[in-house]
C-alpha cells in the first residue's frame, strides 16, 4: 500500500465515525433519562418487603381497591371526555361562524386552560365549599335548600364534582383543536352541499364530521390519555375521598409509594396503567380507522 492510499484511508476513517460521535451525546442523554429509569423500574417491581419475587404481581390480582380505583378512573375518563368533546365541538362550530365579537369569544374560552391545574383546583375547592362556597351561596339566594348539597364532600356527588372541574378547565383544549380543524377544511364541498339543498344537520353528519375525523382522533386521544393519569385536581379537591369515592389509579399509586413506601407495588401498578392506556389508545385508533368516511 502506498503512502497516498494510506493517507486517503486515514481521511475516510474519521468521516465514517463522525456521525456516530455526534449522536453519542444524545444517545447518552436518552439512555440516562429513559432507558435506565425503565430498567430500574422493572428491577424495583420485583422488590418486596421480604426480598425479590413475584409477590407484587400476585397481590395486584387480588387487590380490590386497585380494581375500584381503575374502574373509577375509566368512568372519570369516559364521562369527562364525552362532555368535553360535545361542548368543545359545539363551541368550535359556533366560533367558526362569522359574527361580531368572535375574537373576544375565542379569547374568553381559552382562559380556563391557561390557568395552572393546581390554581383551578384550589379555586373550585372554594366554590364547591358547602358552607361558604359561591355555588351554594348563589343557590340560597335563589331560594334553594342547599343543606343536602355538599358536592365534593358526599360520596354520590364527589366524582361528578371533580369531573365538573376538569370539564371547565380542559374543554377549551378540545375547542381549540376542533376549531383549528374546522378552519382548515376546504370551503368548496360545503358550498356545493348548500347549493344542492342539504340541511345543516346533513352537512354536519355527512361532510363536516367525516372530514374532521383525523383532528377528532388526535384531540380525543390526547385528552383521553391525559384524563387516565389525572392526579392534581383529585388530590387537592378530595384526596380520594370521601372514603374511596374519588380514588383514581394515579392517586392510589402515589399513596402506595410515598405514604406506605411500597415502591415495588407502586411500579407494578404504574406498568398496568401504562399498558391500559396503550391498549385503549390503539383500540380507539383501530376502531376509528375501520369506520367508513361517510358514516
Amino acid at each position: 500500500m502506498t503512502k497516498a492510499s494510506e493517507a486517503k484511508g486515514n481521511r475516510r476513517r474519521p468521516r465514517k465515525y463522525s456521525g456516530r460521535l455526534w449522536l453519542a451525546p444524545a444517545l447518552i442523554v436518552l439512555g440516562a433519562l429513559s432507558i435506565y429509569p425503565l430498567l430500574f423500574a422493572v428491577q424495583v417491581s420485583f422488590r418486596t418487603p421480604s426480598g425479590y419475587g413475584f409477590g407484587n404481581f400476585s397481590r395486584l390480582i387480588n387487590d380490590r381497591l386497585f380494581l375500584i380505583s381503575l374502574f373509577q378512573t375509566l368512568v372519570y375518563t369516559a364521562g369527562a371526555l364525552a362532555v368535553e368533546f360535545g361542548i368543545g365541538l359545539g363551541l368550535a362550530l359556533l366560533a367558526n361562524r362569522q359574527f361580531r365579537g368572535r375574537g373576544l369569544l375565542r379569547s374568553v374560552l381559552l382562559i380556563p386552560m391557561l390557568l395552572p391545574p393546581v390554581v383551578v383546583a384550589v379555586i373550585w375547592r372554594l366554590i364547591l365549599n358547602p358552607e361558604f362556597g359561591v355555588l351554594n351561596g348563589t343557590l340560597r339566594l335563589l331560594g334553594i335548600d342547599t343543606a343536602p348539597l355538599t358536592w365534593a364532600a358526599a360520596e354520590n356527588t364527589a366524582l361528578p364534582s371533580v369531573m365538573l372541574v376538569d370539564i371547565w378547565e380542559w374543554t377549551p383544549f378540545l375547542f381549540l383543536l376542533l376549531l383549528a380543524g374546522l378552519q382548515s377544511l376546504p370551503v368548496e364541498p360545503f358550498e356545493a352541499a348548500t347549493v344542492d339543498g342539504a340541511s345543516k344537520w346533513q352537512i354536519l353528519r355527512h361532510l363536516t364530521l367525516p372530514m374532521l375525523k383525523p383532528v377528532i382522533a388526535i384531540a380525543v386521544l390526547l385528552r383521553g390519555m391525559d384524563l387516565l393519569r389525572v392526579f392534581d385536581q383529585v388530590f387537592i379537591l378530595t384526596q380520594g375521598g370521601p372514603g374511596f369515592a374519588t380514588e383514581t389509579v394515579t392517586l392510589y399509586i402515589y399513596r402506595t409509594a410515598f405514604r406506605f413506601y411500597n415502591f415495588g407495588y407502586a411500579v407494578v401498578m404504574s406498568f398496568v396503567l401504562l399498558i391500559a392506556t396503550t391498549v385503549i389508545a390503539r383500540s380507539f385508533l383501530r376502531l376509528l380507522g375501520r369506520q367508513p368516511a361517510s358514516a
